[in-house]
């Protein structure tokens, strides 16, 4: 008997190796290739150096205190009062009293011009009035004479003893000493009126603060002429300084005329200097100039401030936004959830994302936007107040990127 084993039923089945085998090593090497993807993209991510990104924190509707802005504009902060004194005469600056600056009562002297020759003609002035008093007594003397003279041909004239010649006589003499003593008097009354001019004159060289504010600017030096109107040639000045009322300082915006009509006294406003960007200053529509400027198509609004603050300063650039009304407000401000600078939301690819900063670390965010409030952004969805969002750095930033977080200045 042979006892050697059979092996010819050991062969292999090539056809259902290239089946089964084929299927299980292609499945394992698309799981190896995820896999390695899924790492090397991990690590892709991870692996990036930090970049270094300013943030910004989220802020809640309510405490920000503003609405939905319906409309935007911009101006300049302006005075209601404000008034470049000059001098009412012509003459030469003896003393300047005032500096840039300087705060000033109404009815502060400024200014005092040369009044020498002034003093000298009111000396010439009053020596004219006395002698016009003097005449005046005279009249008076003469009249009462006149009146005696007439009396007593009267009394002849009844006797007997005078002519009707002698009582017409000293009645036209009467009567023109009558318009003599009145013609003195008038000349007494000019020449005291010429004595108030001349002192009213005097009194116009000492240049006066019209009303209580801030002196900006001086505008003359002592030893300069200054004139009420232009002599030419740059000589003379014509500005002592200007004074402006920092109490009736206010924001004036020209309004396209097509938006007007959302515009209404009263309306809340959202101000922000240029110079203080940061600081959101409450104030209200005052009101709207019923004018347009037919060559620009706007219209003139002026907007009081709830409060004046020191850093408010005339002239300065300043960004306003037309808030809705405070009902209005309200409802906007519970559908709203967060407010973040306009610069934390990026368009990509028709989404708006916010990059949210958690330890070191950036999340991406999808989020859905709502009004403009003055620099800010309302944000309805996706962030919550409070949380840090990217305003700046890299325009490439990745989801799960490392970070190192820079404070805004």
């Amino acid at each position: 008997m042979d006892s050697k084993p059979d092996i010819s039923g050991l062969r292999i089945d090539h056809g259902a190796r290239a089946t089964s085998g084929g299927w299980k090593l292609g499945t394992v090497v698309a799981l190896v290739l995820a896999t390695l993807l899924g790492i090397g993209g991990f690590y892709i991510v991870r692996g990036r150096p930090k970049a270094e990104v300013e943030v910004s924190t989220a802020r809640s509707p309510a405490a920000a205190g503003t609405g939905a802005a319906v409309l935007n504009a911009s101006g300049y902060v302006t005075p209601r009062r404000k008034a470049t004194v000059a001098a009412k005469i012509t003459g030469r600056v003896m003393e300047m009293l005032v500096d840039e600056g300087m705060a000033v009562e109404a009815g502060q002297v400024l200014a005092r011009l040369d009044d020498a020759e002034l003093r000298a003609q009111l000396e010439v002035e009053r020596a004219n009035r006395e002698v016009a008093a003097r005449a005046v007594d005279e009249a008076e003397v003469t009249r009462a004479d006149a009146e005696r003279t007439l009396w007593r041909a009267r009394e002849l004239r009844e006797k007997g003893f005078a002519t009707q010649e002698d009582l017409d006589r000293a009645s036209t003499a009467l009567d023109a000493s009558r318009a003599r003593l009145a013609l003195s008097r008038q000349q007494h009354q000019a020449a005291s009126r010429r004595v108030e001019l001349t002192e009213t004159e005097i009194g116009n060289c000492t240049v006066r603060a019209p009303f209580a504010g801030v002196a900006i600017s001086k505008d003359a030096q002592p030893g300069e002429i200054v004139s009420p109107m232009s002599a030419g040639g740059g000589f003379t000045r014509t500005g002592i300084s200007t004074i402006v009322d920092m109490s009736s300082l206010e924001i004036e915006v020209d309004v396209n005329e097509s938006f007007i009509a959302r515009v209404k006294p009263g309306q809340p406003v959202d101000a922000i200097l240029d110079a203080y960007p940061d600081w959101h200053i409450p104030a209200k529509v005052r009101t709207t100039i019923p004018a347009a400027d037919r060559q620009k198509a706007t219209v003139k609004v002026r907007i009081s401030f709830d409060a004046l603050d020191p850093r408010i300063l005339p002239d300065m650039g300043v960004k306003v936004a037309f808030m809705r009304q405070e009902d209005e407000q309200e409802r906007q401000a519970q559908a709203a959830r967060a407010l973040v600078p306009k610069d934390a939301v990026r368009d990509v690819e028709g989404k708006r994302i916010v990059f949210v900063v958690k330890e070191e670390r950036l999340d991406r965010r999808e989020v859905t936007t709502g009004f403009d409030v003055g620099p800010d952004i309302e944000i309805m969805a996706g962030v919550s107040p409070g949380e840090p969002v990217v305003v700046g750095g890299p325009e490439e930033l990745a989801d799960g990127q490392r970070v190192v977080v820079k404070q805004k200045t």
